[in-house]
């Protein structure tokens, strides 16, 4: 039997959050719990019994305390029997897939009512490590989660490269240069940008640290804010140590209307887009930008008919600066409110969920306006993973650009150009492409790690000693940024390759 138009109508219907915070680790809600809690607040929300309907479920990939089979635990605690109950990959961008792709299943008559859903409790997993407490959770599965220097290139997990905290920073920096910015001035973007997230998690409720703070405070080094790698201090950067959970419950509109949720409460899906970068950084050429993030948010702009002054509110992951940076850059919007959530380092960071909570708080926002549109854009990997969704208030625009074929990986492989070969053995000159440096826990320099290009155009990792003053003060420069300065790579006593400036 053909299904009607209302049938085929996706409508995000209920939104639930929780946070817990626990004077003590065993006290804490355990990640399926607060799951469960979070679900349990989007029926809640929507004002009618609708779990017991899901058809379709999506856990997001939970780190903290991963379970075996949790989508299956978690529908018992629920009561529900889904059809579909699929356990998601790591990537902070995949709660935008899940929605996008249970939004194209009810759109293709194969689904009622999905159920994306996710949850961290790395705070209280934190402190039972601290304290030497053990959890009274359900068991876990103590499989070794994937990390980056498992599939990074060996020579920047040599040179202490190949983890986020490590790796954006070199983004970080070799944009600085693109744009032909002083490092003091983008440290000074960086921070006034943050100021905008501070703000918003300081009215969020769910928020981890709710508190408004100064682009001063965000940008200057000190005890609770030590510097981790160059040009990044801890408030810029993502908090894991959160326990958060959020949901989210899609309904055809034939299936909200007639479970009586209010008119006001639907909110629609316009369309996305998705695109992807090789997921080690080192098999890309250029270090300054993201061609899968371009052409990503390039094609919503495009959707929406080019100009983001539409968008009421936007989204921008925000596991570090460069990423929204770059994202209003590709908008050309710098007024653009960057987020409704608060952002990785203040509203918190529970690993691959933080979307989900975004698509919570783009839905409150939405629902307190007529005909708006919603931008949410949400990134994984090391940049690697793109991912863009439209929400939208008003009910005409309703699947304008939602198809099954939202993938815009062409385009942005036919903007690629070939990689550099990496080399581990090498003597002679280099020119800087980007570089960092690591600091310990009292903020003082540790080392520098560098990546440069030698006469034949091939990529060199190299280090610069803690112990060579001069040349950590020259990558430190605030007045004029290191990239693109000439200097010499050779092999050093302690196995790896060093540089020296000039």
């Amino acid at each position: 039997m053909q299904k009607s138009i209302e049938e085929r109508i996706p409508v995000i219907v209920g939104i639930g959050e929780c946070i817990d915070r626990p004077a003590h680790a065993a006290e804490g809600l355990e990640p399926l719990r607060l799951m469960e809690r979070a679900a349990r607040n989007a029926e809640r929300d929507a004002g009618a019994d609708v779990l017991g309907a899901v058809d379709s479920v999506d856990v997001v990939c939970e780190v903290s305390w991963p379970y075996p089979a949790a989508p299956a635990r978690l529908c018992a605690l629920l009561g529900m029997h889904p059809q579909r109950a699929v356990y998601g990959p790591i990537g902070g961008e995949t709660p935008l897939r899940f929605l996008h792709e249970a939004a194209i299943r009810i759109a293709e008559g194969l689904s009622e009512v999905a159920l994306v859903v996710g949850a961290e409790a790395e705070y209280s997993v934190g402190l039972a490590r601290k304290t030497g407490v053990s959890l009274p959770w359900e068991s876990r599965d103590n499989t070794p989660i994937i990390r980056g220097n498992q599939f990074m290139h060996p020579q920047a997990v040599l040179h202490g490269i190949a983890t986020p905290s490590t790796a954006y920073p070199l983004f970080e920096n070799a944009a600085t240069a693109a744009w032909k910015q002083s490092p003091r001035t983008a440290q000074d973007e960086a921070a006034a940008l943050w100021e905008r997230y501070a703000a918003v998690a300081a009215e969020n409720p769910f928020a981890w640290l709710p508190k408004a703070i100064t682009a001063a405070e965000i940008r200057t080094p000190g005890p609770a804010n030590r510097m981790i790698a160059f040009p990044y201090p801890k408030s810029m950067v993502a908090n894991p140590m959160v326990n958060q959970g959020a949901a989210v419950i899609i309904t055809s509109l034939a299936r909200a209307r007639a479970a009586g949720v209010p008119e006001h409460k639907r909110i629609y899906i316009f369309g996305g887009a998705a695109a992807d970068e090789p997921r080690d950084y080192l098999d890309r050429a250029q270090l300054d930008r993201s061609h899968a993030q371009s052409v990503v948010l390039e094609t919503v702009l495009r959707d929406v008919g080019g100009d983001a002054g539409v968008f009421s509110a936007a989204e921008l992951y925000s596991c570090f600066p460069i990423v929204p940076k770059i994202a209003l850059r590709i908008l050309q919007a710098p007024e653009l409110l960057p987020t409704v959530t608060g952002g990785l380092s203040f509203f918190g960071a529970p690993l691959n969920n933080y979307m989900t909570h975004a698509v919570a708080a783009m839905v409150r926002h939405l629902r307190s306006r007529q005909r708006a549109l919603g931008l949410l854009y949400g990134n994984g990997g090391f940049m690697s993973y793109h991912h863009a969704l439209v929400l939208t208030s008003d009910p005409a625009r309703a699947n304008e650009r939602l198809k099954r074929d939202y993938r815009v990986q062409a385009e942005a492989d036919a903007r690629q150009l070939p990689a550099p070969a990496v080399i581990a053995d090498y003597a002679g000159t280099a020119v800087l492409e980007t570089f960092t440096v690591m600091y310990d826990r009292n903020s003082a320099p540790a080392y520098g790690s560098v990546i440069a290009r030698t006469p034949q155009d091939e990529r060199v990792l190299a280090r610069v000693p803690g112990a060579d003053a001069l040349g950590i003060r020259r990558l430190l420069d605030a007045e004029l940024s290191p990239v693109g300065a000439g200097g010499h790579v050779a092999p050093a006593s302690d196995g790896m390759l060093h540089w020296r400036f000039g």
